[in-house]
């Protein structure tokens, strides 16, 4: 039977797919780790009380991205050069999402619509993370090899949904409401289709690796366009809403260290 859980066990047992599998996710942490960090630092002068969660998040964004390469050292791997048709960071920017690279190479500060804009689209991007790393803990958290990993990355997941929704709040309070739900609104549609199309992509360069049979590959196909399909019509919604979560500063403390490996 094709589950979710079947799929990844497959990806898992298999050295090249789970060296690509590690690869495309630990260089969009490091990506988003490099992001958070450059943001953190071009904080404006008032919301500088954000720069430490900011950085926070970024300095979570690379633990996972250590803990994907330390995956890989475990078997014995090395990271490989990951297709651009899986880059979902780097796609998503391409899109028009988030703030702009160039933006935030410049030495100036950023502007208070600038982080509204960070903190929608991390709202819409976290809300994925967060699904997604909580698909792989319900199948492996006791999983001998990848238990811990799933585990700690999913908790930080959700405190990187928690601190997006209540700063997203916060400055819906002080007058920007209707600017963070047309970023969040814009966000959700563009991430829904990038999200899509990384998944073609992945799905179609694991096939080659593992030898899925042209029905197979096909089938999977056409889950993910139905699951674009319900996005598109209206799960997108739950992307762009916004609630009080039961973690409240979720940020607010250090962070935790990567596990080792050995």
């Amino acid at each position: 039977m094709l589950s979710a859980k079947s799929l990844f066990l497959e990806i898992l047992d298999d050295d090249e797919s789970f060296r690509l599998f590690c690869s495309i996710a630990a260089s969009g942490e490091a990506q988003g780790g490099w992001e958070n960090a450059r943001i953190a630092a071009l904080v404006p002068e008032s919301e500088r009380h954000l720069a430490p969660k900011i950085a926070r998040h970024g300095a979570d964004e690379d633990k996972h991205g250590r803990i994907f390469r330390a995956l890989m050292k475990r078997r014995g791997l090395a990271p490989v050069p990951v297709p651009t048709d899986t880059d979902y960071t780097m796609l998503l920017e391409r899109h028009g999402i988030g703030l702009a690279h160039d933006r935030l190479r410049a030495d100036r500060p950023l502007t208070v619509p600038d982080i509204v804009t960070y903190l929608a689209h991390s709202r819409v991007t976290e809300q994925r993370a967060s699904e997604q790393m909580e698909l792989l803990r319900r199948s492996f958290a006791d999983h001998p090899e990848l238990g811990r990993a799933v585990r700690m990355i999913s908790d930080d997941e959700d405190n990187h949904l928690a601190y997006c929704h209540e700063e997203l709040l916060r400055f819906a309070a002080a007058g920007h409401g209707r600017a963070i739900q047309r970023t969040l609104r814009a966000c959700a549609l563009a991430e829904i289709r990038v999200y899509r199309d990384v998944s073609l992509a992945v799905m179609a360069h694991m096939g080659r690796i593992l030898g899925w049979p042209r029905g197979r590959s096909a089938l999977l196909a056409c889950g993910i366009h139905a699951v674009y399909a319900y996005e598109r019509a209206a799960g997108w919604r739950r992307l762009v809403s916004l609630r009080m979560p039961e973690r409240r500063n979720a940020l607010g403390g250090p962070g935790t260290a990567a596990p080792e490996f050995a």
